[in-house]
């Protein structure tokens, strides 16, 4: 699964996501997209989840690019433990998607094999999400 190999801080604040993408809204690598509608935090078995689903989908062909990256920390504490007592220790990763961001692409497949597999990525995803297409193409 991803994760980063080292951090400056090891705990983070949760934060909120506001408004649409800053970058990453445009295709620049394959020709068909999976694009964010909605924000949220996805995490890096989320992630893993959706990319073997798209590789399975597309039998091995073609190629396929994940777009985030799980950079965040998200912390937990035990079950059963008092308020109080300090943080949670780091528990999993996840990446915040904004609207309008891309995720995954894919290239070297016909149109309607890249929609099928992009769309069987989103259902392991917890967010809307568009399948988008260079102009041109699909």
């Amino acid at each position: 699964m991803l994760q980063p190999k080292r951090t400056r801080y090891r705990k983070a604040h949760k934060g909120r996501i506001h408004g649409n993408a800053k970058g990453g809204f445009a295709l620049n690598f394959g020709t068909y997209g999976l694009k964010a509608l909605e924000p949220d935090r996805i995490t890096a078995r989320q992630i893993e989840a959706a990319r073997r689903a798209i590789t399975r989908a597309m039998r091995r062909t073609g190629r396929v690019w994940i777009r985030i990256f799980p950079d965040v920390p998200v912390s937990a504490k035990p079950a059963e433990v008092r308020m109080g007592s300090g943080k949670g220790s780091p528990e999993f990763w996840v990446c915040r998607v904004a609207p309008g961001r891309i995720m995954f692409e894919v290239d070297g497949v016909p149109a309607n094999l890249a929609r099928e597999a992009l769309t069987l990525g989103a259902a392991k995803l917890p967010i809307r999400t568009r399948f988008v297409a260079r102009i041109g193409d699909a």
